[in-house]
């Protein structure tokens, strides 16, 4: 796998991803979408949501 950030983004899709927040605050979820921004798309999140989308600026680690 590459390093690139995207790539990575990439070759996780609809894996199972935890994301941390800047605010401390974490998400776990099935990865469907980014944008080149690094803006997410988690669907089946441990927040009992069915579809969030974090801002790729809150984004602190994406651990695949």
């Amino acid at each position: 796998m590459s390093g690139r950030p995207l790539d990575v983004l990439e070759a996780s899709l609809e894996e199972t991803v935890t994301v941390a927040l800047k605010d401390g605050g974490e998400h776990t979820g099935v990865l469907t979408g980014y944008d080149q921004h690094m803006n997410l798309v988690l669907e089946n999140t441990d927040a009992g949501e069915d579809t969030i989308v974090i801002r790729g600026d809150n984004v602190v680690t994406i651990n695949p």
